[in-house]
């Protein structure tokens, strides 16, 4: 891949950076030329491998763990981050999870708490945290990852998930309100079907994948290659116009 000058050298946080779409997307900034901090849960061997693809090119790396429903974990990461790397130009708020399938009539307070605190209070927490030493540049970028199923709903038992992925598009309008005057632009992707991920493996029957593939214009499912260079793109444009906005991916299943 050739260096994107304009990433060539930024420093970048991704969460849960270490497997499936997060793990391309750290990969891209490496092979873009960016100093990382890999955030991870639990895949510390991916995040390790990264960190020293990383240097190997001679970049800043670094892999760092912590439960980000945790604020003291958070802030734990934000500030290793800006120890090892010297600052924060680009976030990528990647984490979250569907957890498991439950319908309405299954639905208890707890699983519905776990997974907004998952995929939405965690997101708060690491902007939160990382806002102020995005505030030290001139140009800095948020990209969040939000979920066509924040969209459109969702499939059968994906109540909660769809629903905290439909918050992080109005986070993500709202926020690029508030952090724009401080140079700070802040934007979405929305992934549809991404096929070869944990996500779809754990949670996605071959079955359903092929029925909606066939629905896609396209006549493909996405792959996190896809996602990545969407990321990038929206975060590489640091004197750009476009904040506040949802880049859809998936294949022309969605428009609006």
């Amino acid at each position: 891949m050739i260096k994107d000058n304009k990433l060539s050298g930024k420093n970048v946080l991704i969460t849960a950076g270490a497997q499936g779409i997060g793990e391309s997307i750290t990969k891209h900034f490496i092979d873009s030329g960016a100093h990382v901090a890999i955030h991870y849960f639990s895949s510390a061997d991916t995040a390790n491998q990264l960190m020293e693809y990383a240097k190997s090119k001679g970049q800043k790396a670094v892999a760092i763990s912590g439960d980000l429903t945790k604020e003291a974990d958070v802030n734990s990461v934000v500030e290793k981050t800006v120890e090892v790397l010297g600052g924060i130009d680009i976030l990528i708020n990647n984490a979250g999870s569907l957890v498991a399938r439950k319908m309405l009539n299954e639905m208890e307070a707890k699983f519905w708490h776990k997974v907004m605190d998952i995929n939405m209070t965690s997101m708060m927490f690491v902007t939160r945290a990382a806002a102020p030493y995005l505030a030290k540049n001139n140009h800095s970028s948020i990209v969040n990852l939000a979920s066509l199923a924040g969209r459109k709903g969702g499939h059968p038992g994906s109540l909660v998930y769809a629903t905290s992925k439909g918050a992080i598009l109005t986070f993500t309008r709202a926020l690029s309100t508030e952090l724009g005057p401080q140079g700070t632009r802040v934007n979405a992707v929305a992934p549809g079907l991404i096929l070869g991920t944990s996500f779809h493996n754990t949670h996605t029957t071959k079955e359903s994948a092929d029925e909606t593939t066939a629905g896609i214009p396209i006549q493909r499912a996405g792959n996190a290659a896809d996602v990545a260079r969407a990321v990038l793109y929206l975060a590489s444009e640091y004197d750009g116009f476009i904040t506040g906005a949802t880049l859809d991916i998936n294949g022309g299943v969605y428009n609006m």
